[in-house]
């Protein structure tokens, strides 16, 4: 009886250390990551879980996950350049397959601390990895997490993704010709409402507010991907009001730097896309020129 009683304790006490992880996240063990974790996430100490990620990191204890979610914290503490040099410094020692997820939180880095040139570069390098077909570790879709939901993301809305953040990072450099080629490019992948707002901000700093209008009218009108969000229509009622108010004569642009060499590579893929010949991929075939032109 005393037996029988003593692993029905063990049965609850289990239970209820199973619903602990559950509730708070945390990987179960005693390792140095599963401790990283439990300061991150229980004990709200970042300090501390960045020391255990780093004694995760040395050791070799997930060293996918410790270094991803390290950089993170640091982020989180305005650490972001300390963060960019770890895992410029340690990615090596991680899998193949975590290589993307890094380039992400990278990505991220590179906006906090304002490093447009190297968001470019970055943007552009995956841009290319995923017309080699390499991208998504060859598969044509991948799971991908936001505010604790997963979801299906396709090559094409990750292209368009790409393609968005590309305009937006020369957007901030003020190359407005290079932001309407790559935005109008995301536009004809995958439209949205929030990339034709970002062009129709960017008709307006060339002083295009014909154009512009028609574009955020259509945002208005529904009829774009993603006008029914509140955010979106926000926004381009903001920038028609803007634009409204402020009409000065139109300037006489000069050149801002259009990276013909690049906007062909783009051309090149979504005609590759068009066509109806055998790929590695669904939306991907072989075209030699472009690989030089997008490792520019």
């Amino acid at each position: 009886m005393e037996g029988v009683i003593s692993v029905c304790k063990k049965g609850s006490k289990g239970k209820k250390d199973d619903l602990y992880h559950v509730i708070h996240k945390v990987p179960f063990g005693d390792t140095p990551y599963v401790k990283a974790k439990h300061a991150q996430l229980v004990d709200k100490d970042p300090e501390a879980a960045i020391v255990w990620f780093w004694k995760a990191i040395n050791v070799g204890d997930k060293v996918d996950s410790a270094l991803k979610d390290m950089a993170v914290v640091m982020k989180q503490l305005d650490r972001s350049e300390e963060a960019i040099e770890a895992i410029k410094s340690f990615r090596g020692l991680c899998s193949k397959h975590s290589q993307e997820s890094l380039d992400n939180v990278l990505l991220d880095l590179y906006k906090k601390c304002g490093k447009i040139e190297e968001q470019i570069e970055l943007l552009k390098r995956k841009l290319r990895l995923i017309y080699l077909g390499e991208a998504f570790n060859g598969r044509t879709t991948r799971t991908a997490r936001s505010h604790g939901k997963k979801f299906q993301v396709s090559i094409k809305q990750e292209t368009a993704r790409l393609l968005g953040n590309l305009g937006w990072a020369y957007m901030q450099k003020e190359n407005y010709m290079m932001a309407e080629v790559v935005f109008k490019k995301a536009q004809m992948v995958d439209a949205d409402a929030n990339k034709a707002c970002n062009l129709g901000l960017c008709l307006m700093r060339q002083s295009r507010y014909s154009e512009a209008y028609s574009i955020l009218e259509e945002v208005l009108e529904g009829k774009v991907g993603g006008c029914d969000e509140i955010k979106s229509r926000k926004r381009a009622e903001e920038l028609l009001e803007e634009l409204n108010g402020n009409l000065p004569e139109a300037e006489i642009l000069g050149s801002l730097g259009l990276d013909d060499e690049f906007v062909k590579g783009i051309d090149e893929m979504l005609n590759a896309w068009n066509t109806n010949r055998p790929r590695r991929l669904p939306i991907f075939e072989e075209i030699s020129s472009f690989r030089d032109q997008l490792a520019c």
